[in-house]
């Protein structure tokens, strides 16, 4: 497993009965994850200090429950061989999220090092973009990014981020678009990037009401964009959050649209987060990858 352990302000505290105790920045928060179906005892400390606890609802969804936390605060990550730390606007806001996903920072540490070694201009785009972790990561190290997602309000929370982290304005391209389109008339245009970031919801819908079905729709998204890499690429990424798409999977999608034809390796992973004080690691999600 991948695991994203190079954090100072976000720890995975502990795990029990369907929730995770997190440390983000000064604030505690309880957060539900339907992976964690053990019982352990709530021996950490941190349990009776939460400043919000997220409760599910038995018929979907769910509510935030605020104790002591304002309604936005900020947290850093610092990248190998980056000066200047990434600094991320989190808030609370629907269905139990913050505004980034922690374990991805094992992506934006590995496509930072690709960047910064490459010794050249490199051009990144990032699809399904939400608010730009990966986007302000590789703007970071040098690259210039078209970050892509079809919710306007993502895309305002994505440039609050990369300003916070001193990210020059001409290193960023914003689009606000549905990302099969986007990908569709970049292909007529003849446009290429050296690399591609992908992390697909399970189900969406685009700005002019376009429907999105991970199952359906994924694949020839990736044969697709895979036509928008360069004669010297430098990586291909694609994250999931969808059970059905397994590292396993991920890795035959990468094979048969992009290996077959170019060479190159393919490698999947679940990625995840260490439990503090414990020798477990909780699963997030997986990903693959394909470098040249």
């Amino acid at each position: 497993m991948w695991t994203a352990d190079n954090w100072k302000d976000y720890e995975l505290l502990d795990t029990s009965l369907g929730e995770k105790l997190e440390r983000w920045g000064d604030y505690i928060l309880v957060r539900p994850d339907p992976q964690v179906i053990w019982d352990t005892p709530h021996s950490h400390p941190a349990w009776k200090k939460k400043n919000a606890h997220y409760h599910r609802s038995s018929k979907g969804g769910g509510e935030w429950q605020f104790i002591d936390l304002p309604k936005e605060w900020t947290i850093e990550y610092r990248l190998a061989d980056v000066a200047g730390p990434l600094v991320f606007h989190l808030k609370p806001f629907a269905f139990k999220h913050t505004g980034i996903f922690p374990e991805q920072a094992v992506n934006w540490d590995w496509c930072s090092q690709l960047i910064l070694n490459a010794g050249r201009p490199v051009k990144v785009l990032n699809l399904f973009a939400y608010t730009g972790g990966a986007t302000i990561s590789a703007a970071a190290s040098g690259a210039h990014v078209t970050h892509v997602d079809a919710a306007k309000g993502m895309i305002g929370w994505a440039k609050e981020n990369a300003a916070s982290s001193s990210i020059p304005s001409s290193n960023i391209r914003w689009l606000i678009d549905d990302c099969v389109k986007f990908v569709e008339r970049e292909l007529r245009r003849g446009n290429k990037y050296d690399g591609i970031i992908m992390d697909p919801p399970s189900y969406g819908r685009g700005p002019k009401g376009e429907i999105w079905k991970i199952e359906d729709n994924v694949y020839p998204l990736i044969l697709k964009a895979a036509g928008l890499l360069s004669d010297k690429p430098l990586f291909f990424l694609i994250n999931s959050y969808t059970t059905g798409l397994q590292p396993a999977v991920l890795s035959y999608m990468l094979n048969t649209a992009i290996a077959l034809e170019r060479g190159g390796r393919v490698e999947s992973s679940e990625i995840g987060i260490s439990v503090s004080g414990s020798p477990l690691i909780l699963p997030c999600g997986a990903c693959g990858r394909w470098t040249p």
